[in-house]
């Protein structure tokens, strides 16, 4: 009898990992489905791909490089407002370690690899796991939600290829409902009942509204470096006689749009393929499709670039400072 109880525990546990086993393998194959997609789309329309690409200026090259790298590193600082607010104030280097490592979690299959690293390299700062996760997880929530925002101005461009079919009231009716999911009152009871369901140790405090809105700001800044970078690339390859300010929507709220919708997408690692292909038809309603897509196609590059060359810093940094997981085997591990 006393052997019964045991044996039941370690039944639920393989039926949790079949099905997250299971999701892995759904998101696999979906990232490679749009990966083809995405590559067969290139390789029929390469010639006038390649073609625009060239004209590409170098000044407009080295500018949406520079506005690439500048948008992590606008998102670490929004971050770090959390987690100062929290109770842990991490110095830039250190933080951007931490984030930056863990960044590249986000082009895995999963959800959280980016919060699991980052708490395991938190943790030799002296902070607790479980708050380094719910700040990564408020990062991620926050960021999508100032980036939809900030890009839903784009939304009839992307729904109605015209930028006034839709009423404003509308667009500014579904702005004021997202941005109530950021009212400090109801951010914190909604973090105090996931805590709850999870059977977490509450946080510290709540967060303030000082915080909430400065983290917001960041992320805000952070996304406005993106469409930046993308906007002074489609002005190289735009027709003549572009209408400016439509071109500046659709990079610049339109990269916003698209990158939440991206997010929102957590099927598919970073993103990637719906960000692009929303941007692709964003941009198209200024321009060819094949000078959108060579816009498209370089602006992920950077981004990835981007995110290599931050995480490579943060490493380094990691590694001089013993930051990084070890895992190797522990005498406590089999206790």
């Amino acid at each position: 009898m006393t052997g019964a109880s045991p044996s039941a525990e370690p039944a639920a546990a393989p039926r949790r990992s079949s099905r997250k086993r299971l999701l892995d393998v759904v998101r696999v194959v979906v990232l490679v489905v749009i990966l083809l997609a995405v590559g067969i789309a290139l390789w029929r329309n390469w010639d006038a791909v390649r073609g625009d690409i060239g004209r590409i200026g170098p000044a407009s090259l080295v500018a949406a490089v520079l506005l690439s790298l500048a948008s992590p590193f606008l998102t670490v600082c929004g971050w770090r407002v959390l987690m100062a607010d929290l109770g842990s104030r991490l110095h830039i280097a250190p933080a951007s370690g931490v984030f930056f490592v863990g960044q590249l979690g986000k082009y895995l299959p999963g959800s959280v690899w980016s919060v699991v690293v980052q708490a395991d390299m938190a943790k030799g700062l002296g902070v607790p796991r479980s708050r380094t996760a719910v700040i990564g997880l408020l990062t991620i929530m926050i960021s999508a939600l100032t980036g939809m925002i900030a890009g839903l101005p784009a939304l009839p461009a992307l729904l109605t290829r015209e930028a006034g079919a839709v009423p404003p009231w509308a667009i500014v009716a579904v702005i004021l409902a997202l941005a109530v999911l950021l009212w400090p009152p109801l951010l914190n009871r909604g973090i105090r009942t996931a805590m709850r369901l999870l059977r977490r140790d509450p946080l510290p405090h709540d967060l303030t509204p000082a915080a909430v809105g400065l983290s917001a700001l960041w992320f805000t800044l952070s996304w406005g470096a993106g469409g930046l970078a993308v906007w002074v690339m489609a002005r190289s390859v735009a027709p003549a006689g572009y209408d400016g300010w439509h071109l500046l929507l659709v990079s610049v709220s339109g990269y916003l749009l698209a990158a939440g919708i991206g997010m929102f997408s957590f099927i598919v690692p970073a993103g990637v393929g719906v960000r692009d292909g929303v941007l692709v038809l964003l941009l198209a309603t200024s321009m060819p499709v094949a000078a959108a897509t060579a816009v498209v196609v370089v602006s992920r590059f950077l981004t990835v670039v981007a995110d290599v060359a931050w995480a490579g810093a943060g490493w380094l940094w990691g590694r001089t400072h013993h930051l990084l997981p070890d895992r190797r085997p522990r005498m406590d591990d089999h206790v």
